[in-house]
């Protein structure tokens, strides 16, 4: 059985009009697009992970690492678990 790859939105939904890279996830919407997509490979979707993590730096990427692991093992980005608390 092949494990899904859980997509990277950490819930933080908006593009930086001068990159057009989400500020929470650094996909471009055409990106997004594609991981929706049933017939994206699971390569696709992996080689997609390497660089959109090469594409954050400092804080971002730590914040991203954190909240998409998270994620990956409860089913929920810290960003939303957060929202749904307050």
């Amino acid at each position: 059985m092949t494990k899904k790859i859980i997509s990277p939105c950490i819930s933080i939904c908006k593009t930086d009009p001068v990159t057009g890279y989400c500020y929470g996830c650094a996909r471009t919407n055409e990106e997004k697009k594609q991981w929706k997509s049933e017939s994206t490979t699971k390569e696709w979707k992996l080689e997609n992970l390497r660089k959109i993590k090469s594409r954050m730096q400092g804080w971002q990427l730590n914040t991203f690492e954190e909240s998409y692991k998270h994620k990956i093992n409860q089913g929920i980005s810290l960003f939303k678990k957060k929202l749904l608390e307050g």
